[in-house]
């Protein structure tokens, strides 16, 4: 009983490693571009869009809370906040200047 709940564990985390190397991979392409991302509430997926010019716009769908997403940008270089427009409810995630 002990072991498969081990394994299991281990698993998730390793699904999880997954979706953060497809998120870091899907960012890596153009660093500086804007980023968002939304979800529905407590939907265990959310969508990552690349902003890079007028028009250009791509997206991926990733198995992840919307908490954890937040969690990645950040670690992958990201300043995230929600936009100033009250009505829209996305995050907006922008590079952070490289000291």
């Amino acid at each position: 009983m002990f072991g498969f709940a081990s394994s299991s564990s281990t698993q998730k985390e390793k699904s999880e490693k997954k979706v953060e190397e497809v998120v870091r991979d899907f960012v890596a392409k153009d660093s500086s571009a804007i980023y968002t991302f939304d979800s529905e509430r407590g939907a265990p997926q959310s969508t990552l869009c690349r902003e890079s010019g007028p028009g250009k716009k791509e997206c991926i769908q990733v198995q992840m809370y919307v908490t954890k997403l937040f969690e990645a940008m950040q670690a992958n270089g990201f300043y995230c906040s929600l936009p100033s427009d009250p009505t829209q409810t996305h995050m907006e995630c922008k590079p952070m200047p490289k000291v």
